[in-house]
């Protein structure tokens, strides 16, 4: 069964040295620097948005003019190391070691001009993640880590909340874009915990939610259906902010999932058995005309 992350585990077993750690640190900030950069030259601009296939999954030329520049970057300075990102897939085959990119996470809240969105560029090591940086550049917010370093937002280092007790904590959590189609569609522990916190946000981009967690604006993140490039930075980002990772349905950590959850150490363990204690709403109780099928 996948254990719990643990990002200086996976680098030991990657044998990546610590000297080359801070240097592939120091190119996933550039990227996701860079990326944000192309991002912001774009805000507010759009004169062309599609969706690329699910209802509300969404693609702007921002997209793709922020992945150009980061896989320029990544492509520049490391070549010998595979890519994987969200718009062009693999770059020729997926080698153990490997570069997750999102250009653009939260591509809905960009095409109207809200400010939360991300560029996030994570290294991964057999699907587990390493390291990685997330540009949010609209607040002027660089996050990084790297396991022996720690997290950082810009040049500050930060940490995880402390939080023990789930009617004191405020949590952040989203929804897939297949949310129409199936019933774990996370509407029930979202109603659920909302009444047993102080509040649930959803903010739109895996990537900044993760990244709040990581500075201790928030204090917990639960999320289904999401992707390896949404995860594997932000991950990470909260592993190495003193935090824990893994799924809350007491599977461990695995970036095929695409279910995460992520919080302080106290507050981690009182968070799954809430989530625990969740399943899922029939359709017939909110009115809606779900098909999930037979």
């Amino acid at each position: 069964m996948p254990e719990r992350l643990d990002c200086s585990a996976v680098a030991a077993e990657a044998g990546l040295s610590d000297e080359r750690m801070k240097a592939l640190s120091a190119v996933a900030v550039q990227a996701a620097r860079q990326g944000g950069h192309r991002l912001m030259e774009h805000f507010g601009k759009l004169t062309s948005i599609r969706e690329k296939g699910r209802s509300g999954d969404l693609v702007t030329a921002a997209d793709h003019a922020a992945e150009a520049e980061v896989l320029g970057v990544l492509s520049h300075l490391t070549p010998e190391i595979a890519i994987l990102a969200e718009e062009s897939g693999a770059s020729d085959h997926i080698a153990d070691l490997c570069w997750c990119v999102d250009p653009l996470d939260g591509t809905t809240n960009f095409a109207h001009s809200y400010p939360l969105f991300a560029t996030s560029v994570g290294l991964v090591w057999r699907d587990q993640p390493v390291l990685g940086a997330i540009s949010v550049p609209f607040l002027k917010e660089l996050y990084w880590c790297c396991p022996g370093e720690g997290s950082f937002l810009n040049d500050q280092k930060i940490r995880v909340t402390e939080c023990v007790s789930l009617d004191e904590s405020l949590l952040v959590t989203g929804f897939a874009y297949d949310r129409r189609e199936v019933l774990d569609n996370n509407y029930a522990e979202f109603a659920w915990m909302t009444h047993r916190t102080r509040g649930v946000r959803r903010g739109g981009a895996a990537a900044v939610d993760l990244a709040f967690v990581a500075a201790g604006r928030l204090d917990g993140y639960w999320e289904r259906g999401l992707a390896p490039w949404d995860l594997a930075a932000g991950a990470a980002l909260v592993q190495l902010a003193g935090g824990l990772v893994d799924d809350y349905r007491g599977e461990g950590f695995e970036l095929g999932s695409g279910r995460i959850l992520a919080s302080g150490a106290q507050l981690h363990e009182p968070l799954k058995q809430e989530l625990a204690k969740v399943s899922p709403i029939p359709p017939q109780h909110y009115g809606g005309n779900l098909d999930v099928g037979s």
